[in-house]
Order: structure tokens, then C-alpha cells, then sequence
């Protein structure tokens, strides 16, 4: 359900507790003005419940991090984790009267390391500054959402954050290879390692990413690191109906066929991106694929066989990028469709009433089609617009839900929407989110996912780590 319960927290600041963390941290690092308390009360969710927070702090250091933590235990207010604030589950978004811990400041790469193919980083490095920085070493991140060149490191751990290269290469997850964590209570924990291999104990490193600041803070990231790929090869197929591009996908995973991208715009996403900044796309088309292959010397025969099974599947019109250039547009495009939407939306209630609701739902590949013929249904009888843009070769769709806000009508129509969107998914053999995580946004549909059982673990979990509830309480569970 959109929103999900708000948690009734907070009040007025306890004594002493803006004294202890201006102490710690210093002045400038605290930060009570109105207008910064407003700024940080959310991440990119619409629709999601917010509060207001006490203050807002800035550590630049793990020791800062632990007297910020220990402060708001000591004195029983809310914590509440946040990085860049680019989410789209609301689970950066604050509480009334919490402790926001903004680790922006905490923005070193520490260390790069071409032998072992690692880097270590403060939890505020931007996806786009790291990848910037291993590609001078002629090394790769690849986990590349599509907020890379403003979400943070530390954001994409906390959400196992996906991306386009996804399909190939994995998510977040499988690049982290040992955190540092502040705990509840104020405790150092250190995860994982730095070798290539290691399989002692329990993987506590995989317990934290994908947390959200449920169980801890993160203060420090070792990632695993890849030698840069080579140039890769671009086509882009037009199809006639989104199922049918959904039908290619499905053939191409059939196939044994190995993309380095694979993502599907519909044509709401096509006409919004090309008013929003006309690069000359297929508007009349019903769906587009975004193809590519980066294996070497066979990326022109794999770009071959992906253009013959997506010809097979009914594509009306296949053609290859040309150059490195008109590649990067096309990348280009597919990373805009955020903000046209967003603009679509606006442009749609020019009062400033609309409001945008991104889906995010993972099924099987061969369910693809399915899913979206089932999206374009559900628009139909909840009577919303809903465009429908994601990695297709993961299943991972992103319907996208316009709403009016200041309509009740039509918000009860797109959370009827949303939730159809979540059920099919889950009908489908899928799960409530690729990529985007939990936060507020899907917490009823998690518990479904789960099973009672999943869920009372998932608590044990939490009551142990944090038996306080003051981590970013409300969130995910």
C-alpha cells in the first residue's frame, strides 16, 4: 500500500541531546535552520509519509558517526540513515523529531587497489566519482543505477541498488565484499574481507546490504572491482506492442544469449523523453529495446543474433548505432526517462498537482510478457496512466504511475493501481522489488512475499541488532 503506516515519534528536542552532538561534531555539522530540516524530511518517493526532524548531522568520520549514534540512544530519539536522498521507497525519508544522519560529508576513496581489484570508500562517494576514479586505473564498477552520477555508495549498499549493466554483471550485492557498520549500540562491527575468496562464518556482510538503516550505520565500503570492459555494441529494436519486445527478451534468455544491456522504454516513455529533449525517437512505436553486447570480437556477431531473435519476434525495425556517439545517446535517453516522466507529469497538472509513483517489480524473464500485458490492463481499469520502462533482460520493470495529487480520486485510483501491479507481480512468480528496496513504499507487499515465518525472522534479526527500534524505525518492516 502507498505510504504505509507513519511512525509517531519524536517531539521536542531532549535536553541536552543538540549540546552532546554539537560537542562531538561541531557546529557547522549540526544543522537545525528550518529550511535544511525541510530539505531533508525525504527522498524521491512521492506519495510516502515524511516527518520533520530534529536536526540534521554531517560526521565526516566513523568515531563522529558512533557519538552521533550513541546521542540519540542515549536521550531515546529516532535515527534516521540518509545518503543523497535519490530513493524511490521512502526509506530515506525522515520521522518527526528524529536525528537525520546525512553522510554526504563522508565522501574519501580511500584506497584503490589494481592488484586486488578493490576499493574502499567512505559510504558518501558518488557511484559516478568512483567509477571516474578505477577507470584511470584502466578498472570498472559496475553497478550503475540510474541516479549513478548523484546517488552515493553508501545509498546503493543500503538499497542494493541494480542498474543497467545489471543483466550481465549483477547487482550492488555482488561487489561488496566487507563493510565497517556503527551498530545500535554505538559498537564498530566489521564485515567480510578483502581476499577473493572467503567463506568464514556467517555472511554478515549480505545481512546489511539491502538494509535500508534498519540494523546499522555504514561508514565504510570495500567493493570489488572488474578490468574495464571493452567498447560495447548498441542496437535498438522497435516493436508493435510491449509484449512482443517482452516475447524477444524471453527468446534472447532462451537463446543463451548474454547482452551487457538490455532495457525496454513503452511509448509514453519514448514521446515523454523525446518533448522533454527531442535525440529524434521512434514515437509512434509501441515499445522500444535498448540492446547491447561488450564481448570483443564476438560483439559484433552477438549484436548479429540479438537483432535476428528480436526480427523473429515481430520487431518491426531493427538498426545498430553507427559510432561510440550515437551509442552514448541512446544510453543517454534510456537515463532520462526518470526526469521526462517526472516532467510528463507536471506538464499533465500544470496546478503542480501531479504526482509520479514509481513501481518497481521483478518476475522470471519469461513472465515478462505477461507482466506487461497485465500493466496495460490494470491502467486501463483504474483509469490512470501508467508507463512502463526497466531492464528488461532481468525481468526488472519499472511501471511508472501518474497521479494527481490533489485529486482523491485519482490517488486512490493509482494506489489501486499499484497494488494490482504488486499482486500480478507476485502472481507472476516474481518479487515486490529488483532494486529500489522496501522502505515505505512496500512493506505490506514484503509481508506477503515473505510468509509470516519470513517476517518473524526478519524481526528477530532486528529486535537483536537495534532492540530499541530507534533505527530507522517504520522502514521495511
Amino acid at each position: 500500500m502507498i505510504g504505509g503506516r507513519r511512525p509517531s515519534l519524536g517531539g521536542m528536542a531532549p535536553t541536552g541531546l543538540l549540546d552532546d552532538l554539537r560537542a562531538a561534531l561541531g557546529e557547522n555539522a549540526v544543522l537545525t535552520d528550518p529550511d535544511l530540516l525541510r530539505v531533508h524530511q525525504r527522498d524521491e518517493a512521492d506519495l510516502c509519509a515524511a516527518g520533520v526532524p530534529l536536526v540534521v548531522t554531517r560526521p565526516r568520520t566513523t568515531e563522529q558517526v558512533v557519538a552521533v549514534v550513541r546521542a540519540a540512544a542515549r536521550h531515546g530519539v529516532p535515527l534516521v540513515p540518509q545518503g543523497a536522498r535519490t530513493g524511490l521507497a521512502g526509506a530515506a525519508n525522515a520521522v518527526d523529531g528524529a536525528v537525520v544522519l546525512s553522510t554526504v560529508a563522508m565522501d574519501e576513496i580511500r584506497e584503490i587497489d589494481p592488484v586486488s581489484r578493490i576499493a574502499v570508500v567512505q559510504p558518501g562517494v558518488v557511484n559516478a566519482a568512483l567509477a571516474a576514479a578505477v577507470a584511470e586505473q584502466g578498472l570498472w564498477y559496475p553497478p550503475d543505477p540510474g541516479s549513478w552520477e548523484s546517488s552515493t555508495i553508501g545509498g546503493n549498499v543500503a538499497t542494493n541498488a541494480g542498474g543497467m549493466c545489471c543483466v550481465k554483471y549483477g547487482v550492488t550485492t555482488e561487489y561488496v565484499l566487507g563493510l565497517e557498520v556503527v551498530l545500535a549500540s554505538g559498537e564498530v562491527l566489521r564485515t567480510g574481507r578483502r581476499t577473493a575468496k572467503g567463506v568464514a562464518g556467517y555472511d554478515l556482510t549480505r545481512l546489511f546490504v539491502g538494509s535500508e538503516g534498519t540494523l546499522g550505520v555504514i561508514t565504510e565500503v570495500t567493493v570489488a572491482l572488474r578490468p574495464a570492459p571493452a567498447d560495447s555494441l548498441t542496437l535498438v529494436a522497435v516493436f508493435g506492442s510491449t509484449a512482443a519486445a517482452g516475447t524477444a527478451v524471453a527468446q534472447i534468455a532462451a537463446r543463451g544469449l548474454t547482452p551487457s544491456l538490455l532495457e525496454l522504454l513503452d511509448q509514453t516513455h519514448l514521446r515523454a523523453i523525446e518533448a522533454y529533449q527531442p535525440m529524434g525517437l521512434r514515437t509512434d512505436a509501441q515499445a522500444l529495446l535498448l540492446a547491447a553486447a561488450d564481448t570483443g570480437s564476438r560483439a559484433g556477431d552477438d549484436l548479429a543474433a540479438l537483432a535476428e531473435v528480436c526480427e523473429a519476434a515481430g520487431a518491426e525495425e531493427v538498426y545498430a548505432a553507427t559510432d561510440a556517439l550515437e551509442a552514448a545517446a541512446l544510453l543517454q535517453a534510456r537515463r532520462l526517462a526518470h526526469p521526462a516522466m517526472e516532467k510528463f507529469a507536471a506538464d499533465t497538472h500544470p496546478d503542480g498537482s501531479g504526482g509520479l509513483v514509481i513501481d518497481d517489480v521483478a518476475v522470471p524473464r519469461g513472465a515478462l510478457a505477461a507482466l506487461l500485458d497485465g500493466v496495460a490492463r490494470i491502467a486501463a481499469d483504474c483509469d490512470v496512466p501508467i508507463g512502463v520502462v526497466g531492464h528488461a533482460g532481468d525481468g526488472n520493470m519499472h511501471p511508472n504511475i501518474v497521479v494527481d495529487r490533489a485529486d482523491p480520486a485519482s490517488v486512490e485510483r493509482g494506489r489501486r493501481a499499484f497494488d494490482e501491479i504488486m499482486r500480478l507481480g507476485l502472481e507472476l512468480g516474481g518479487t515486490c522489488t529488483g532494486e529500489h528496496g522496501v522502505g515505505l513504499l512496500k512493506r505490506d507487499w514484503l509481508a506477503r512475499e515473505i510468509g509470516p515465518v519470513g517476517v518473524r525472522v526478519h524481526q528477530a534479526i532486528k529486535a537483536a541488532l537495534d532492540p530499541a527500534g530507534l533505527l530507522n524505525p517504520g522502514k521495511v518492516l
